[in-house]
């Protein structure tokens, strides 16, 4: 029973990192109806940020908040130079970002160089849960995307700024005319967006192995958990990422973690082949 805690600890950590991820994707394509296949870049350079910024010699904790508003910069420059350009034509925004990834991953490359890094793990100890020994890093983490969730609902649903954006996201004409600036909100959005993969990234990044192609790992299952759920609202990621990181574990705790992404895909396609708009899709219809 201890392991089988310690197992669903495990899980909880990758679930939620995995909903960040997935909720940078869904708020960028909500309001910009950008399909941003950069994200998994903005994850590592959020992992890369930290491991600079410890190089420079910052603590650790000023890692975690500088390195993901780094990232959200950015971003903010490639909307501004690259990703506005691409507005109401949905394949070319999937060929700029397409483009971006290749630019930024190239350039971390010629940077860091082609190989892995490590980030030194800060230094939390670890405390007795359910009678097993546990990171306290790892608790760390869970109670980081959490917040950052917790924060994004809160802005969108709480906030004025929130209203507006949701009133862009439901008519951007009619927005427009009644005065809010929806390229502000464009260019607000896709930094925020930006900055939720660099913050995913940057409390993974003493987790993982850190190298240019490290986002890819997280950019696929990202996708994937907003197509089994569904767009139409900020809940419908939440649950997708739930359910394709609790195959995910499941699979590679039984058997391996290849078997374990080859699972999550036929399970994805299972999903997508019978309910081709979502999971919460046909739940919003029904009700």
């Amino acid at each position: 029973m201890d392991r089988i805690l310690i197992f669903l600890l495990d899980s909880s950590n990758a679930i939620l990192v995995l909903m960040l991820v997935s909720l940078g994707l869904a708020v960028i394509f909500g309001l910009m109806n950008v399909i941003n296949m950069a994200h998994g870049e903005f994850l590592v350079l959020g992992a890369y940020g930290v491991l600079t910024l410890q190089w420079a010699g910052l603590p650790f904790a000023a890692c975690l908040v500088i390195a993901p508003m780094l990232v959200a910069l950015i971003g903010l420059a490639a909307e501004e130079l690259l990703i506005r350009r691409t507005y109401e034509r949905l394949l070319d925004t999937i060929l700029a970002t397409w483009g971006l990834s290749l630019v930024l991953r190239q350039g971390l490359v010629l940077i860091y160089g082609p190989g892995s890094h490590a980030v030194a793990a800060p230094d939390m100890g670890s405390v007795p849960v359910f009678g097993e020994i546990y990171p306290v890093y790892r608790l760390v983490v869970m109670a980081l995307s959490a917040a950052a969730i917790a924060f994004t609902f809160w802005v969108f649903f709480r906030t004025a700024l929130g209203l507006q954006a949701r009133a862009v996201i439901a008519n951007r004409n009619m927005a427009a005319c009644l005065g809010i600036n929806t390229r502000m909100l464009d260019r607000l959005t896709f930094a925020f967006g930006a900055g939720l993969a660099g913050l995913a990234g940057a409390v993974m990044s003493p987790l993982i192995s850190v190298d240019p192609n490290a986002g890819l790992g997280w950019l696929v299952p990202g996708f994937l958990s907003i197509l089994v759920a569904g767009l139409g609202s900020l809940s419908g990621p939440i649950v997708g990422a739930a359910g394709v990181g609790a195959v995910d574990s499941l699979a590679a705790a039984i058997s391996s973690p290849v078997w374990a992404q080859l699972t999550v895909f036929v399970a994805a396609i299972i999903v997508i082949r019978f309910f081709p708009q979502g999971l919460m899709a046909l739940k919003r219809r029904e009700a």
